[in-house]
């Protein structure tokens, strides 16, 4: 690109946006009722920008601020069915033992329920029928293993519940909060449905998925005569499927033959099924019960985007969320009665009214023929071709989706293209699309990607020699990769916490992955008997291949892919003399979530930019 010409085309992009718009603190965010909808508590940040709990009164402008956390700052919380009580999660500096804190919204007291150094808690189940109690699993006797525990939300007591016997990964409760069905891993890599009638009968086995399937227990009927399950056996994509305890049969629900069964809406009391959502390009829902039609029409008609509804336990009031591509969240509380709405307010105001980037669904065959689908974000006002940047989501067994994306925003808004596959091995798609990632990192998994790049050129969009490769987790290895297998096509390369040797992170996962180590073996590849192999496939050992300036990005309390990772890869290139700068965050794990820490890292990818394209982001 020439400076006229690079001149030209900054002239015709729209107004800068500011970093900290993009990325910064929402003003308030997932706001959600109280099970009687008195109160409505929301996560918004205080006065020195950290995330917090506030509460106000519904119909009242009383806000106020319920938690005082001191460095992360709370991203989830969830309302208990004991009178004036919520929870939230948090952990240390990213560490991912997560505890369970309970919000006492009256005094404002907060008292850890789970203050087991070194230990995770997970949520297990509540019921409206039991208000006092909470199911919560934790690896207190056993790094790796989870059982479970009654927690009493008075008195704070924790009672030993469910042993596991090691290689159940998700445990179901019925209506009466007793567990009766649970997911275990086996050997095989596969998973085994596990049921029992009674908490003091041993476990059977209901049914066997192999290592190339997937599927789990759902919930119970509110009669518990009835398991709804997923899974994907006896067909391509994952169904909603009710299990009849008593004759042992099953019966679809919902299914698609492409996409897997997305989210399940049920009444919050009678656990009725009322609709199910698949993820194509966009969300689809499908009604099951005519008794919500009129409603899911109603809010169809407030206002564009894909709809999220939460439910208070009278089902009288449902608070909606709408995602949009090109502008904030919004939020609602929907009337049944009236069929009529309140407006409450968006996540970011500052967005509203910005020359923001619409995000279009795409889709091309690969070199096999497998159809690959994802989206593209391109620069508002500017006529491609245009530098371009290929953003790599985390998982691998994840996907992109359709709304708001801080980042691709961020890129467009500077005059890049964006683009985001879902390469084979994303989720959603079927479990021929997942099993054609088999043993495929650094394989056809890349080779969807250099596709996509091919198809950014072919069309007209991107311009061969100024193509970025950038992501976390998965994505930062992807990016190793494509600096190291194919160092030829992308300009520069941006990782962040994303492994460089696939054999030394299978011989550091956490405890807790343990359970799930041959179903990553048979996906990824075998540590014990081909190491050879995964050597083959990380990038470390391909540093002197490495052409284009790197910038690695970690968090030091990263409990899945450490420190390590991202050092050795470093130090190799140095050594090498090979272009790369390097950013440790002390305070930070698998990703960063601290105010300042994105925006902070954004700094040092605008230097690299520069350095490459000639342009800051």
């Amino acid at each position: 690109m020439t400076t006229a010409t690079a001149q030209q085309t900054e002239t015709q992009l729209p107004p800068l946006i500011s970093r900290d718009i993009l990325f910064g603190n929402p003003e308030r965010t997932s706001p959600s009722l109280s099970p009687d909808g008195k109160y409505l508590a929301y996560i918004a940040p205080d006065e020195k920008n950290v995330l917090q709990v506030w509460l106000q009164t519904v119909g009242q402008e009383d806000a106020r601020q319920l938690t005082a956390d001191k460095k992360r700052g709370i991203r989830a919380f969830f309302w208990t069915y004991s009178p004036d009580k919520l929870i939230y999660a948090q952990d240390s500096d990213g560490d991912e033992n997560w505890h369970l804190y309970l919000v006492d919204i009256q005094s404002n007291i907060v008292r850890d329920l789970t203050p087991f150094q070194g230990v995770l808690a997970q949520v297990v189940d509540l019921d409206h029928n039991f208000p006092e109690e909470i199911l919560v699993g934790m690896n207190l006797k056993n790094p790796q293993v989870f059982d479970v525990y009654r927690v009493n939300l008075n008195t704070g007591a924790v009672e030993f519940y469910t042993e596991n016997p090691g290689n159940i990964v998700s445990w179901t409760a019925d209506s009466q909060l007793q567990i009766r069905a649970a997911t275990a891993t086996t050997p095989d890599g596969g998973y085994d449905l596990l049921y029992r009638e009674t908490p003091d009968r041993a476990w059977e086995t209901l049914r066997h998925w192999g290592p190339d399937e997937e599927g789990g227990a759902y919930f119970f009927s509110n009669d518990g005569n009835t398991l709804y399950i997923v899974g994907n056996h006896d067909a391509n994509a994952e169904r909603l499927i009710a299990f009849d305890l008593a004759t042992r049969t099953e019966t679809a629900i919902a299914e698609d033959p492409e996409y897997d069964v997305g989210g399940v809406l049920a009444h919050p009391t009678t656990l009725k099924l009322q609709a199910v959502s698949f993820y194509k390009d966009k969300q689809e829902w499908r009604i099951l019960d005519p008794d919500i039609e009129a409603d899911i029409e109603a809010i169809k008609a407030i206002r564009p985007g894909e709809f999220g509804i939460r439910r208070i336990l009278s089902d009288e009031k449902w608070l909606v969320s709408f995602v949009d591509d090109d502008g904030p969240v919004s939020y609602y509380v929907y009337d049944r009665a009236s069929k009529s709405h309140t407006f409450l307010f968006t996540n970011k105001p500052q967005l509203e009214g910005l020359q923001l980037a619409p995000m279009e669904p795409m889709s091309f065959a690969a070199r096999d023929g497998l159809t690959i689908h994802g989206y593209l974000t391109k620069p508002v006002g500017v006529s491609t071709p245009v530098p371009a940047v290929m953003l790599v989501h985390g998982g691998p067994w994840a996907r992109d989706v359709w709304g708001y994306d801080s980042e691709a925003q961020w890129l467009a808004n500077r005059g890049y293209a964006v683009l985001q596959l879902n390469f084979r091995g994303s989720t959603g798609y079927g479990k021929a699309f997942v099993n054609a990632a088999n043993r495929e990192w650094a394989g056809k998994m890349h080779d969807d990607l250099i596709d996509g790049v091919n198809w950014l050129i072919e069309n007209n969009i991107a311009q061969r020699d100024k193509i970025a490769i950038m992501g976390g987790s998965y994505g930062g290895y992807a990016t190793l990769v494509g600096l190291t297998f194919t160092p030829d096509v992308f300009a520069c390369g941006v990782d962040i916490v994303g492994p460089s040797n696939l054999i030394t992170l299978m011989q550091s996962i956490p405890p807790y992955w343990e359970p799930i180590r041959a179903n990553f073996y048979h996906r990824v590849g075998n540590l014990e008997t081909e190491e050879e192999f995964l050597k083959s496939r990380s990038p470390l050992f391909f540093v002197d291949r490495i052409e284009k300036p790197l910038l690695i990005g970690q968090g030091a309390n990263d409990p899945r892919v450490k420190q390590p990772e991202s050092e050795q890869i470093v130090e190799a290139m140095k050594q090498a003399g090979k272009p790369v700068e390097y950013v440790l965050y002390t305070d930070e794990g698998h990703g960063f979530a601290r105010p300042g820490k994105s925006v902070t890292f954004l700094c040092d990818r605008r230097r690299i930019s520069r350095q490459v394209f000639g342009r800051s982001v």
